[in-house]
């Protein structure tokens, strides 16, 4: 290995160790759940991001409809559910 290599490798290697980084066993994992530590509205300000970035990896534009307008369904609590709900 050259001598700037193994340099520029020091130098990656010193940048990372002031990274923060949090090591968890599987046992103590403590799930998804934010709201302890977040209100709603920081929830939803960390969701967009990922949202646009699933959007740009599927190489779709992001809609462009109104609340209003959006494309979905209402399934009234013990009613029924159609055969193409796929959400059981």
């Amino acid at each position: 290995m050259s001598r700037t290599s193994t340099s520029q490798e020091e130098m990656r290697r010193k940048a990372r160790a002031g990274w923060p980084v949090a090591m968890h066993s599987l046992q103590d994992d403590a799930g998804d759940d934010l709201s302890d530590t977040t209100d709603p509205a920081q929830r939803i300000r960390m969701m967009w991001p990922l949202a646009v970035e699933a959007w740009r990896l599927a190489g779709r534009p992001l809609p462009a409809y109104t609340r209003a307008n959006t494309p979905c369904r209402v399934f009234r609590a013990g009613g029924p559910r159609p055969d193409d709900d796929d959400s059981r």
